[in-house]
C-alpha cells in the first residue's frame, strides 16, 4: 500500500490519531518500536523484531477484545489482517534466528511502515469510532495538528 511515509523511518504524527486514547497510546508504541527496528544495526535486528512481536501480540489482542466485546461488524477482516501481519513477523524472526539474511527483517520493517498508516486510517479508525459510540454514546472528535486536509479535485 503506497503512502507518503519514507521507507527509512516511521515517525508519529497526529495523522495516526483515531480519537480513542487506549488505541492511540498503543499505536504510538507501535510507531516507536517499528522506528527502532528500521534504524537497528544488523546485530540488534532480532532483538527489536522480538520486541515488536511482543508489542503486536498485546496490541492486536487489545483491539480484538474491543471487537469481540462490542460485536464490531468488520471483526473477521480486521482479525485476519492482524494474524497475517503477526505471522509475517514471526516467520522473519524464525528466519533470523537460524542465520537468515538481515535484509529480510529490514524489508519487513519497511513494509510495516507502509502498512500501518492505511490500517490505522481505515480499520482502526472505524473500530475506534465503533467502540467510542458503544461505550460513550458518541463518536470521538479527532483534532490533528499540522495535518493537511486533502480533498478530491
Amino acid at each position: 500500500m503506497p503512502t507518503d511515509t519514507p521507507a527509512d523511518d516511521l515517525v508519529w504524527t497526529d495523522a495516526f490519531l483515531v480519537g480513542f486514547e487506549p488505541m492511540d497510546e498503543t499505536h504510538r508504541e507501535f510507531v516507536d518500536i517499528t522506528s527502532a527496528l528500521l534504524k537497528a544495526d544488523d546485530a540488534d535486528l532480532l532483538k527489536h523484531l522480538k520486541a515488536l512481536i511482543q508489542h503486536s501480540e498485546r496490541h492486536f489482542s487489545q483491539e480484538e477484545h474491543y471487537m469481540n466485546t462490542t460485536a464490531f461488524p468488520a471483526r473477521d477482516c480486521h482479525t485476519k489482517e492482524h494474524n497475517a501481519v503477526l505471522g509475517s513477523m514471526r516467520e522473519v524472526a524464525d528466519y533470523l534466528e537460524t542465520g537468515g539474511n538481515p535484509a529480510e527483517a529490514r524489508r519487513l520493517a519497511v513494509e510495516l511502515s507502509r502498512w500501518f498508516p492505511g490500517h490505522t486510517d481505515y480499520l482502526d479508525a472505524s473500530l475506534a469510532q465503533w467502540v467510542a459510540k458503544k461505550q460513550l454514546g458518541a463518536v470521538p472528535i479527532v483534532v490533528r495538528r499540522g495535518v493537511a486536509n486533502h480533498q478530491a479535485d
